[in-house]
């Protein structure tokens, strides 16, 4: 009977290992030292002056490629979790072979903060913090402290290291949390990283990253350029399905209009596939270099309907008044709400009315003694990670009944039943101020920070001095 329960015993593990898939990817050429390739060099630095996480200690590795010269800023390939892919061998033989620029790539380890006794306590960790979360601080952690740092270092045989500091000329990837960091540091700073490598990305409800294949649907579209990779027996954890979610992911983005490639393979959470697709990436995301990554066409219908092609933000060297007087019958009744931003619809029966303090945008009806009554939390709006409600500071109508809301995430737009269906982001941070105006009146002006952005739009906004005007009803 023992001998029989210890053979049963030593079967489990093979059990388990049968179920799961024998995971052989082809290796790439570009994976393997090749002959008569000139190799690159790889440095190894530590950093613990940041600001942005204070306290945290990491490591972080440069590849300069042997072409490399310091008398032109060169391309910028980003990874979080330190080197992966055999990426340096891999940039060895692409840049030889000119598939890929001259390129030096920066691999960072998450920080973490060194306890004071390590016998006693464990470093803090944080990595998923860093790599999790949403909003821009790993994208300027990146930017504004360690590729900084990496500029004042020099290679082996004293060349200084110059970085291109053009977004085109800079990608970024990683794998699980350190694919979806990549994702963000790109979708917060496109100007910074337009080119993306997603390896078994964790886009689902650790931090937040779950909310992108809403995002990216609703925001206009960025110059990025995405290849993804995952496996259908990727993770399905307390947090959401990974091949589920990237799957998810892929068809947001292929709806907003982005240049993505994707390899689907039965692979788990692991890096093999991810490994064997590396060099395939970095073509894909290299090609046609120096020409600029493009921006997409969505397939938003909100956006189509407003958006002219080839418009974009401009700052507005006039000057524009944002608090004029109310005017038309009702200007009374709106001079008496104290809050932010409040509009008229265009039929001029309902008031909205902001609440910075929340992620709700509120709505009154008009009765016919000029009272309002029914208010409710009508609109709901999107709240950025980094801040605990959506900043709704002004609101503006246009003739088709659809309401503008400058918010901390942009230009917030929501149909006549409250939803959000399209965001417009803004330079510089949140919008303090927002109007139609212009001749026609189909100028949207927003004021962020100090300055006045302006932008014609295929509508026109709703005026209270004017008569009435009834929208087509809200699709349901």
């Amino acid at each position: 009977m023992k001998r029989l329960l210890l053979l049963c015993c030593c079967l489990v593990p093979l059990i388990v290992n049968a179920q799961a898939p024998v995971e052989n990817y082809p290796v790439d050429p570009a994976s393997e030292e090749q002959p008569n390739v000139p190799k690159g060099e790889v440095l190894k630095f530590t950093f613990d002056q940041s600001k942005i996480f204070p306290g945290t200690w990491r490591e972080y590795w440069v590849y300069v490629p042997a072409q490399y010269k310091p008398d032109a800023p060169a391309c910028v390939y980003v990874n979080q979790d330190g080197i992966q892919w055999k990426a340096p061998t891999v940039f060895d033989n692409l840049i030889h072979k000119k598939e890929m620029p001259v390129t030096i790539g920066v691999f960072v380890m998450h920080g973490r903060v060194k306890a004071a006794d390590p016998n006693a306590a464990n470093d803090r960790f944080n990595r998923s913090f860093e790599y999790d979360g949403l909003g821009d601080a790993y994208a300027r952690f990146i930017l504004e402290e360690i590729l900084p740092d990496v500029e004042r270092r020099k290679t082996s045989d004293g060349r200084a290291i110059r970085l291109s500091n053009n977004g085109n000329d800079r990608a970024i990837g990683g794998s699980s949390s350190g694919a979806v960091c990549a994702f963000t540091a790109a979708w917060e700073r496109s100007d910074a990283f337009t080119r993306v490598f997603s390896a078994i990305g964790t886009y689902v409800g650790l931090r937040g990253a779950d909310r992108y294949h809403t995002l990216v649907r609703k925001f206009e579209p960025k110059p990025i350029r995405i290849y993804m990779q995952d496996g259908a027996n990727d993770l399905n954890i307390y947090a959401g399905d990974w091949w589920m979610a990237n799957q998810t992911m892929l068809r947001a983005l292929t709806f907003a209009g982005y240049e993505v490639e994707h390899k689907w393979g039965e692979g788990g959470h692991n890096g093999k596939q991810g490994t064997s697709l590396f060099p395939e990436a970095m073509r894909y995301l290299w090609k046609g270099w120096p020409e600029k990554v493009k921006t997409g066409q969505s397939q938003n219908a909100f956006l189509s309907a407003l958006l002219i092609s080839e418009e974009g933000w401009s700052e507005a060297s006039e000057g524009f008044q944002f608090k004029g007087k109310p005017a038309g019958k009702h200007a009374a009744l709106l001079k008496s709400i104290k809050v932010p931003g409040v509009a008229l619809s265009p039929d001029q029966t309902l008031v909205y009315a902001t609440e910075p303090s929340s992620h709700w945008l509120y709505s009154s009806q008009i009765q016919q003694d000029g009272k309002l009554a029914h208010r409710q939390k009508f609109g709901w709006l999107h709240v950025p990670d980094a801040e605990e409600n959506a900043g709704a500071t002004s609101l503006a109508c246009d003739r088709e009944g659809r309401i503008y809301v400058g918010t901390h995430a942009g230009v917030q737009i929501l149909d006549q039943t409250g939803r959000v269906n399209a965001i417009l982001p803004l330079p510089g941070g949140s919008v303090s101020d927002l109007a139609f105006g212009g001749k026609d009146f189909d100028t949207l002006y927003v004021k962020v920070n100090d300055k006045v952005y302006r932008r014609k739009l295929k509508t026109r906004g709703a005026n209270s001095s004017e008569a009435p005007n009834k929208p087509d009803a809200p699709k349901l």
